[in-house]
């Protein structure tokens, strides 16, 4: 039975990804090397109700081992691949950025030679909104101009993807980039905004909030972002790049009262100057998904923060964050 592999399967997005194909009957390996970026106990959290299931194959490792990532290959049938492995979070990349060139462009480059090497069926790369930078053209499209990153997170993802198109043009291999779009829901990343957000919330500390709460974001529920995905596996192209948001706007301030009638808490805020590296607003055009995958988001920023709420509640009463 031919599998998909996923990159970075434990974490965030993937742990999501691998459960709703398994749904569907899917094989799925994933491939996670569960490193001390957050708490490996809340990705082994993230994983564990698939960990026993037939269809589930689970294998630790560094996407920069080739030997390793190759094995996989060679020990599994896979056709399709999902790469999400990666350093994440533009604040973090101003602090260690050569881990950052490191993991997303060379381990990109490492499963980029692997697919070369064996032949795929559909390669899905994950980059990011922050490629566009601070762009004052709205809605962001693909084919507005990319060359002006802020952070050294959203250089490498720029990178990742112009490295994937020559990739394309010398093996023809099938490969579409997502542009994702902040990205939350249960399982997000603790170092994340709403996370941080109610853990500081729920412990009765202040809120660091960098500028006055203008900044909007184009806020994407994990469901649509996976849902998504899904509809991609089934649909190689040749080479793309596509916008994956909710292309709706929202302020953080507004954001920040969602967050509190969710958690029936009063934020202390403690307001600072905004960070470098953080964009202004970001906003997705997504008529190429709805043309290419009929994507559709379907939660808005009211459920959505609902959801996280109570999965983040139940996890601080189990003791996982």
């Amino acid at each position: 039975m031919s599998g998909t592999l996923i990159t970075g399967g434990a974490g965030f997005i993937g742990s999501h990804l691998a459960e709703k194909l398994l749904e569907a009957g899917e094989k799925v390996v994933v491939f996670d090397d569960l490193n001390n970026s957050y708490s490996r106990k809340i990705k082994r959290d993230n994983i564990s109700k698939v960990l026993g299931l037939t269809n589930y194959t689970f294998v630790e490792g560094d996407i920069r081992d080739r030997d390793v990532f190759e094995d996989v290959f060679e020990n599994h049938k896979i056709e399709k691949v999902v790469h999400l492995a990666a350093r994440a979070g533009v604040r973090a990349s101003l602090k260690t950025p050569l881990s950052y060139e490191d993991v997303n462009v060379g381990g990109t480059i490492t499963v980029l030679e692997t697919c070369r090497k064996v032949g795929i069926e559909n390669l899905l790369v994950a980059s990011s909104s922050s490629v566009y930078g601070n762009s004052d053209k709205v809605p962001f499209q693909e084919t507005d101009t990319a060359d002006k990153p802020i952070s050294p997170y959203a250089a490498t993802k720029r990178s990742v993807e112009l490295i994937c198109h020559a990739y394309h043009h010398l093996f023809c291999i099938p490969i579409t980039c997502f542009r994702f779009f902040t990205v939350y829901g249960p399982r997000q990343r603790p170092d994340m905004g709403f996370h941080t957000f109610a853990r500081q919330m729920i412990s009765n500390q202040s809120i660091r909030m960098f500028g006055d709460g203008s900044t909007q974001r184009d806020y994407t529920y994990i469901s649509d972002i996976v849902d998504g995905l899904v509809a991609a596996l089934k649909y190689p192209n040749s080479f793309e790049i596509v916008n994956f948001g909710n292309s709706r706007t929202v302020k953080l301030s507004y954001a920040l009262e969602i967050i509190q009638n969710a958690l029936k808490c009063k934020a202390v805020i403690d307001q600072y100057p905004e960070q470098p590296g953080d964009v202004c607003l970001t906003y997705a055009d997504i008529s190429k998904a709805q043309r290419l995958y009929n994507f559709t988001p379907k939660v808005d920023i009211e459920e959505g923060i609902e959801s996280f709420a109570k999965w983040f509640l139940a996890k601080r009463q189990q003791q996982v964050l």
